[in-house]
């Protein structure tokens, strides 16, 4: 377990070293926003950044999501942003695109997960069992036998959106752990399809409060 004063080194391949990890795409005294991409952790974005200037950790996202990350640039904002996430008025919408016909135009899906550490992975229950999870969904567009999904997590567990969309029978495309194999084979995809899109602050008391940002990713390049 990481104690104060430790120190934390993060090492990357050749490959990674050409990758472009993230964007900046929107900046200002006290916040920093940044569209981050697919196969990149948001520990080494964050690294990237404290090489520039001092900033702050506050949320994360999967390694193979893509989309946006916020870091704070005092002390202040990293207290209002880890409060506004602890509180859930940070306005957070993911798009997903699926396997499968949702059973619903939209839904907010109810259900339990349970975390597996020695496997890396989450089930999801029916009945209670371990964290309630509370997943909404909207159904953007049908693509032959995929959907586009726009995705509100009331909660914010472990690989929720993915498991949970998979546990209905509409795993996300390009999902290598919770997904359909045969189907990414077919489909030839390279990219797990789920970003997170966008993100608006609220009572946070910074400037940036009732903004909304949007990320630039979309789902073409997967496929392509």
């Amino acid at each position: 377990m990481l104690e104060k004063g430790d120190k934390v080194s993060y090492y990357t391949s050749a490959k990674q070293e050409e990758k472009q990890l993230f964007r900046v795409c929107y900046e200002d005294e006290e916040i920093l926003l940044v569209d981050k991409d697919s196969g990149v952790n948001a520990e080494a974005v964050f690294c990237a950044l404290f090489e520039r200037e001092t900033c702050y950790f506050i949320h994360r996202l999967d390694r193979n999501t893509r989309g946006l990350l916020v870091f704070a640039k005092t002390k202040r904002a990293e207290t209002a942003l880890l409060k506004a996430f602890k509180d859930r008025t940070v306005e957070k919408c993911y798009e997903a695109l699926c396997f499968g016909t949702f059973p619903k135009q939209r839904d907010v899906l109810t259900a339990y997960l349970v975390k597996d550490e020695r496997k890396a992975t989450v089930q999801i229950f029916d009945t209670p069992k371990g964290e309630k999870i509370v997943t909404e969904y909207v159904v953007l567009e049908r693509i032959g036998d995929m959907t586009k999904v726009k995705v509100i997590l009331h909660t914010g567990k472990t690989h929720q959106i993915r498991a949970h969309l998979a546990h209905i029978g509409c795993p996300v495309v390009g999902d290598e752990k919770y997904g359909d194999n045969r189907g990414n084979a077919a489909h030839a995809c390279k990219r797990q399809c789920l970003i997170a899109k966008e993100l608006t602050l609220h009572k946070t008391g910074l400037k940036a409060d009732g903004k909304t940002f949007v990320s630039s990713y979309r789902f073409d390049e997967a496929l392509s």
